[in-house]
């Protein structure tokens, strides 16, 4: 069996080369889906390609898409430890082999990659169905949009907006948008105090 995993955290990528290989797996690495589709394009056609869903290139869906495309019919799955039910849904719809959380402990991960590489779809149960529960109880959370908890959360975590932006699959300005209009929700005037209202509120 022969995947490509592209991700931009060495770190990640390392590691699940190092479980695919313990598994027999041949594993080609990429750090953007530039480089992935280069890998794509000059090399026998792939069993699966692994792409995380926030790394440079990607555009959100926009980056699946064009996997899809491009993959010389190889299967597609997304992973990420950001993206919430939603995307899994859509990239689903759009043709996906399946969609990983990072989270998932790296047998459950390697017998994924296996299932999805037969032909199978893959999509966790508790992920897809936790996160249908997951609109928050807390009372400065409810004032905003789930894409708008997610900016606020990266900007707690102290990331800039090109980061954020990053993380979420969007484009800079439309991090900057959605920083004005939380801030005009929850009262106030810049990061710092966006932080510490959210922080004393318990959100993060």
């Amino acid at each position: 069996m022969r995947v490509l995993i592209a991700d931009d955290h060495d770190l990640l990528r390392d590691t699940l080369e190092l479980w695919f290989r313990q598994e027999n797996i041949t594993v080609t690495p990429a750090r953007d889906l530039p480089s992935a589709l280069a890998e794509v394009a000059k090399a026998d056609p792939f069993d699966l390609i692994l792409l995380d869903y926030g790394m440079p290139g990607m555009n959100g869906l926009e980056g699946l898409k064009i996997a899809l495309t491009s993959g010389r019919n190889a299967r597609v799955a997304l992973m990420s430890g950001i993206a919430p039910r939603e995307v899994a849904e859509q990239a689903l719809e759009m043709g996906a082999a399946g969609f990983l959380p990072k989270t998932l402990p790296a047998k459950s991960l390697v017998n994924a990659v296996r299932f999805m590489a037969m032909g199978e779809k893959y999509a966790p149960i508790d992920f897809m169905t936790a996160a249908t529960e997951a609109a928050p109880v807390n009372a400065l959370a409810e004032k905003l949009s789930p894409r708008e908890l997610q900016v606020l959360q990266g900007l707690c975590a102290g990331k800039a907006n090109k980061e954020i932006a990053r993380d979420l699959g969007i484009q800079e300005p439309t991090v900057k948008l959605h920083m004005k209009t939380l801030y005009r929700k929850i009262g106030v005037n810049n990061r710092t105090q966006a932080a510490m209202t959210a922080k004393e509120a318990g959100l993060f």
